[in-house]
C-alpha cells in the first residue's frame, strides 16, 4: 500500500484487479512526481492491456479520473500510467 496516497492506490488497485482476468499480476509501483503528485506505474498480464485501455483509452481515461478524485482526498495529484 502506498504511504503518499493510500486511498488513491487502494482505489486504483481495486478497479484494476477488478477488470482483469488475472488480478494477481496486476503491480503497482508508487512514486513521487513534483510537489504534491504522486505517480502510479500500472502493469498488468499482456492479455489484460486491452481491457485497462479500453476502446479508444475510455477506461484508461475513467480509471485516471476516479483515482484523481480519490487521491483529492488524500491532498495529492495523481497521475496513472499503464506500462507494459
Amino acid at each position: 500500500m502506498s504511504e503518499l496516497a493510500p486511498k488513491a492506490h487502494a482505489v486504483l488497485n481495486h478497479l484494476c484487479t477488478s477488470i482483469v482476468d488475472h488480478p494477481d499480476e496486476v503491480s503497482i509501483e508508487t512514486s513521487v512526481d513534483g510537489d504534491k503528485a504522486v505517480r502510479f506505474d500500472v502493469s498488468v498480464n499482456g492479455e489484460d492491456m486491452g481491457r485497462v485501455i479500453g476502446r479508444r483509452g475510455r477506461v484508461a481515461s475513467a480509471i485516471r479520473t476516479i483515482v484523481n478524485a480519490a487521491g483529492s482526498s488524500d491532498g495529492v495529484t495523481c497521475k496513472v500510467e499503464f506500462v507494459d
